[in-house]
Order: C-alpha cells, then sequence, then structure tokens
C-alpha cells in the first residue's frame, strides 16, 4: 500500500468495501499539548519571531554601611532569540470520474455500500492528518533555515536543535538513572522543570521503557498517569519533582528530551481572510478538481536553558 503523488483516478484510487482501519498512527502529542497548554497558540504578522531572554545577578549577603553613597549601579543585558514561521503546503487531485464513480468497486465483496462515497473530503482528511504530523515531526526534529533570498525554504527550529546548553552524550551506552539525574540537576539549576505539572520528559518507545524500569519497575512504585495539555502521559518520581513522561513516535530512538512544556507556544502566521491552515480550490485544469492546503507554523520554545537532552544512547 502506497500513496500516490499524481491526479486520483479510477484506476490509482479504487474503492472497496467494508470497514476502513488506518494503518498509520495519527497521534502528534507534543504540538497537541502545546497547543492547549498556550491558548491555542499566538498569531504573528511576519515569518520572523522573536522573545528575548534575561537573567539575574547572583545572589549574595550584602554588606552596605550607614550612610554610605549608593552602591555601584547594576543592570541586566536582555538577548534576543528567534525563530521562523515554516510553509507546510499540500494539493489534493481528484478527476470528475474518480469523484462520480463512488460506487465502482474493487475487491471481492460488492454487496455493502462503497466504504467512501465523497472521495474528495476523505483525501483532503487525510492530508490535513499527515500535515498535522509534519508539524510534530519539525516541531521535535526540525533544523533551523532562516534564507537570505526565496531560493531556500524558511524551516523552524525545533526543541531538539533548540536545547544547547543541558547536553549529555549518551555515547551509545543503555540510559541510567544517574544519566537522567545528571541531566535534569542540570535543567533545574537553569530553572526549567520547576513548574510540576508541564516539566516533561519526551521519548520514544525504547527509552520509554527504560524510563519504567528505571524509575518504577526497579523502586517498586505503583504506575501513576495524568492528563497535560489534553495528552495522557505516565508520571515518574525524581529528585527533582513528578515528571510527566511523553510517549512520541517521531523522538529519535536514541535520545531523551526533557521539556519545560509551559515555554512552549505554536506561532502562526495568519492569510488575511483564510486564516491558518485553510483548504482553497485551485483553478480547474481539464476534467478534475484541484485544491490546496496551506499554513505556516512555526515553534516558540522560550529558555532553551529549560529543556535538555541527551543523544546517542543505545
Amino acid at each position: 500500500m502506497a500513496g500516490i503523488t499524481t491526479m486520483g483516478l479510477t484506476f490509482n484510487l479504487p474503492n472497496y468495501n467494508g470497514p476502513l482501519f488506518g494503518i498509520t498512527p495519527a497521534d502528534t502529542p507534543f504540538s497537541s499539548a502545546i497547543g492547549v497548554l498556550s491558548g491555542g497558540g499566538e498569531a504573528i504578522f511576519s515569518k520572523d519571531f522573536e522573545w528575548q531572554t534575561y537573567d539575574l545577578r547572583n545572589a549574595a549577603q550584602p554588606a552596605h554601611l550607614e550612610g554610605q553613597a549608593a552602591p555601584t549601579p547594576q543592570e541586566r543585558v536582555r538577548a534576543s532569540v528567534d525563530n521562523v514561521a515554516q510553509i507546510f503546503h499540500s494539493q489534493v487531485s481528484l478527476s470528475y470520474t474518480k469523484l462520480a464513480a463512488s460506487g465502482q468497486r474493487n475487491g471481492l465483496n460488492n454487496v455493502q455500500p462503497t466504504a467512501q462515497a465523497n472521495e474528495f473530503d476523505w483525501q483532503v482528511e487525510q492530508e490535513l492528518k499527515s500535515l498535522k504530523r509534519d508539524i510534530e515531526y519539525t516541531f521535535i526534529n526540525g533544523t533551523y533555515a532562516k534564507p537570505a533570498d526565496n531560493v531556500t525554504a524558511r524551516k523552524t527550529r525545533g526543541i531538539i536543535a533548540a536545547t544547547t546548553t543541558n547536553t549529555v552524550a549518551g555515547g551509545a551506552a543503555a540510559l541510567t538513572e544517574t544519566m537522567v539525574l545528571n541531566l535534569m540537576q542540570s535543567v533545574w539549576t537553569n530553572g526549567g522543570i520547576q513548574e510540576e505539572e508541564t516539566a516533561t520528559v519526551m521519548v520514544n518507545a525504547s527509552q520509554k521503557r527504560a524510563l519504567t524500569k528505571i524509575f518504577i519497575t526497579d523502586k517498586n512504585y505503583r504506575e501513576e498517569t495524568r492528563t497535560i495539555g489534553g495528552v495522557h502521559v505516565q508520571t515518574i518520581e525524581t529528585d527533582f519533582g513528578r515528571l510527566n513522561v511523553m510517549l512520541n513516535r517521531h523522538m529519535p530512538a536514541d535520545t531523551v528530551q526533557v521539556v519545560s512544556l509551559e515555554m512552549c507556544k505554536p506561532k502562526f502566521l495568519l492569510i488575511p481572510g483564510k486564516g491558518f491552515l485553510f483548504l482553497e480550490e485551485l483553478s480547474r485544469v481539464g476534467a478534475s478538481i484541484q485544491a490546496q492546503i496551506y499554513g505556516e507554523i512555526g515553534l516558540e520554545y522560550g529558555n532553551e536553558r529549560c529543556h535538555g537532552k541527551i543523544t546517542g544512547l543505545a
């Protein structure tokens, strides 16, 4: 079974009967959670967007004398962080014959009604699911590109690439409790994972099993869960509080990503009169219908020092 990259015809998009089951998982927990937590994301009015970070001086015990002159002035310098809204663009194209021939069936059982009567709506629905998966993958794995001209496409920076301060090289070793706690300590020291409801470890299947063994099975704890941003997650008890464990199939298998979810927010570039991720019919070419799906979105990840990662694990 495969997709096609040409116009849909009765020959390359045959109809069958019976229940219809999708074989590709469509879950997108990271983008779904931060979308809910941020109130649906935020509209922007430029293809580039920025935010600022700042720090405070080190804490110390003052020693001021009576009647002394004012202390030496101290000010804090702000820093700028930026990302770009990336274009997500797709098309659905079907012949008039394919739109009309909902009763033409392939397969063995031709008694039941056809599984999909409105081919256009069904194809659009599947492409929207695919674009949502593209956004999820990009928010995690995206590499940054801000071109000077229109020869190269804009690319938004994902959370893994954005995390530069709290990083650990796994060295092809198996995940251990010490690795995880050292990473969490680094993130916590730099101001992250301090809001327990949104402190999250995001992993793929193999590292999820490792975390469960380390923090639940080996410690004889009872598994607990909760819902964050509409996403159901497992929780683990650590020296740095209770953390969510978000299973995400778009995470690299060798990577553990610690995320302060409250820092993250989708940014949408709204097209006038159309909004974000809209469906628009294109000019008719011959006996067919074409429509495009279009949207521009980027990831705001806040203070990257509030996130952390271990890469290169077994």
